[in-house]
């Protein structure tokens, strides 16, 4: 009974010294004036799930976990599909992950399968800026009549949509680990936003998916820690130049924040 009361103690003592210490002013008084004023304190505050998701991102396995679920439907993309994918471990040897089969899973229910299979490599601490594709739209109708059709009024009549005349990506990562942005452009539909992570087939665990994006829905990818990203994607399209249109691509060639260029020149 005594060590408890002792260890609570000294528990409360440490607890009251924090608190001191983070109430003085000049807890900064070692930094100089103009580093003072650049501080900001971090907010480490998690927000709800819907927040996440459009925000500071969650694991692609919460999204491909809770798909379809009510609660989701003010912030999941229409036409957006992330699902799990089985890696199976062969040791001393590697592993093995399917990509999908034509006609089963979420690929078949949606039916879509690729017209054309490519492979990417990013390196370590790069990112594809915000590219998107355009959306087909028939000449006789209006793009947000048409495209609400698809993806609001009937959203499962999936034979409506013209996969062979518009560029749809599936997307699976063999290595590394993704951090993935989506933002919603489309004529006609609420401007949602997504970002989740996804890992490459050399992490096992729930976040090894693939993931459907829409034509309309505009799309970047930054390489997560010190591995170069290894993804494969299919495509409902052949590749085509004029169907790859880039948004806010700056990152790609970007320098320093100019927020951290102003603080070094300080």
């Amino acid at each position: 009974m005594n060590i408890m009361w002792r260890f609570e103690r000294s528990f409360v003592r440490q607890i009251r010294v924090r608190q001191t210490l983070m109430s003085k002013k000049d807890l900064w008084m070692g930094l100089n004036e103009h580093a003072r004023k650049a501080l900001s304190p971090r907010d480490y505050k998690t927000g709800s799930l819907v927040q996440r998701i459009a925000e500071s991102g969650v694991d692609a396995s919460e999204l491909a976990s809770i798909r379809g679920k009510s609660g989701l439907k003010e912030v999941w993309i229409p036409g957006v599909e992330i699902f799990a994918r089985e890696i199976r471990l062969q040791r001393h040897r590697g592993s093995f992950g399917e990509l999908g089969r034509e006609a089963r899973g979420v690929l078949g229910r949606i039916r879509l399968w690729p017209r054309q299979w490519s492979a990417a490599r990013m390196f370590a601490n790069t990112a594809k800026g915000f590219h998107i594709h355009p959306p087909h739209i028939p000449p006789d109708a209006k793009a947000e009549k048409w495209l609400r059709r698809l993806f609001i009024n009937q959203p499962q009549n999936y034979s409506l949509r013209p996969y062979d005349r518009e560029q749809w990506d599936i997307m699976f990562f063999l290595q590394g680990r993704a951090e993935i942005f989506l933002r919603d452009v489309r004529a006609g539909l609420p401007a949602r936003s997504m970002h989740f992570f996804v890992d490459g087939d050399n992490y096992r665990s729930r976040n090894n998916v693939g993931v459907v994006i829409p034509p309309g829905v505009a799309h970047a990818i930054r390489a997560e820690g010190s591995e170069d990203v290894i993804m494969v994607y299919g495509t409902s399209t052949t590749f085509q130049p004029d169907f790859e249109g880039r948004i806010a691509s700056e990152i790609e060639t970007a320098e320093l924040p100019e927020s951290w260029r102003k603080f070094l020149s300080l």
